[in-house]
């Protein structure tokens, strides 16, 4: 379940997406099978072979990305792996979502 976004930032990260580029969506998040996991970051291309040597660059698996019919296919990040890619990519500091981590 999703938390603490706006339709307007869906949609930018769709737009994104839409363009070809590499696009981040966090948000506050609950899932009782993470239960440390307070956020996720979507990450996603319209490229699909874009994406995986994004992924791959941060030894993330192709196998990892959820696939969607509508076309805004991603990868989630959570955890320890969510801060250190943010970081490497220059999102973590200004992210509102991780303010008090």
């Amino acid at each position: 379940m999703a938390f603490g976004i706006t339709r307007q930032h869906v949609n930018e990260w769709k737009r994104k997406i839409d363009q070809g580029e590499i696009a981040f969506l966090t948000h506050y998040w609950y899932d009782e099978r993470f239960p440390k996991a307070k956020t996720v970051t979507k990450v996603g291309c319209k490229d699909i072979n874009k994406l995986i040597r994004w992924g791959e660059q941060y030894g993330l698996k192709k196998e990892w990305i959820h696939h969607r019919k509508e076309g805004y296919s991603h990868f989630d990040l959570l955890g320890d792996v969510e801060k250190q890619i943010l970081k490497q990519e220059g999102l973590w500091e200004s992210s509102q979502f991780f303010k008090n981590y």
